[in-house]
């Protein structure tokens, strides 16, 4: 597991690779909102974040004082450090299909698929409630819960979830954009599947 150490690390390089590019073209790329006072408007699941450039430091834009965890400032930058016509191509695939992804396949399902599958698994009326609590959009497919999430404007990330029964255990499928490869690493595909799953999580009734 990465230690905060790691992130501020990456939060360094990525900030001083951003560092020369102005507000307006970073939003433009990136597809968020930019202030007159040059500050990047970043919707995040169920939070808004403001970023100024050049050191992008990260607010709650509902509560300042709540800390923008690090993982997810990482995540953000590296999403703007990706390929600006990289557009989604309504070509869906799954993780391990991924250029370079076989490596963390094992980090994923861990990360992702079996919290998904044990939270829900047995409630997918609950998913249905909570998805779009963080931006969730139903959709027609195969399972007994679809939805399609955009944590960034470029990289839309759809969750399906086969509910389980007395005679089959619960299966899961979290699908991504294949143009996500030219935006985000394989390494943080797997945390972002992780946040949108835990931030669901985070909502359910216990």
């Amino acid at each position: 597991m990465a230690r905060v150490d790691d992130y501020e690390n990456a939060k360094k390089i990525a900030v001083e690779a951003l560092s020369k590019r102005d507000a307006t073209a970073l939003g433009s790329d990136g597809g968020y909102e930019v202030t007159e006072g040059g500050v990047l408007v970043i919707p995040f699941l169920n939070r808004v974040f403001h970023a100024l450039p050049p050191d992008f430091t990260f607010t709650d834009a509902d509560e300042p004082e709540k800390p923008a965890p690090i993982q997810e400032q990482v995540l953000i930058l590296h999403y703007l450090l990706g390929d600006p016509l990289a557009d989604p191509s309504e070509d869906w695939a799954a993780y391990r299909e991924i250029p370079g992804a076989s490596f963390y396949t094992s980090a994923f399902t861990k990360r992702a698929i079996d919290p998904l599958k044990k939270i829900f698994g047995e409630d997918p009326e609950s998913l249905k409630k909570i998805a779009p609590l963080v931006g969730g959009v139903p959709f027609a497919g195969p399972g007994d819960a679809c939805f399609e999430f955009s944590p960034f404007p470029r990289v839309p990330v759809r969750i399906i979830l086969y509910a389980g029964d007395e005679e089959f255990p619960p299966e899961a499928s979290i699908l991504f954009d294949r143009s996500v490869g030219r935006i985000i690493s394989p390494e943080d595909m797997a945390w972002l599947a992780g946040m949108i799953v835990y931030r669901m999580a985070a909502l359910k009734p216990r």
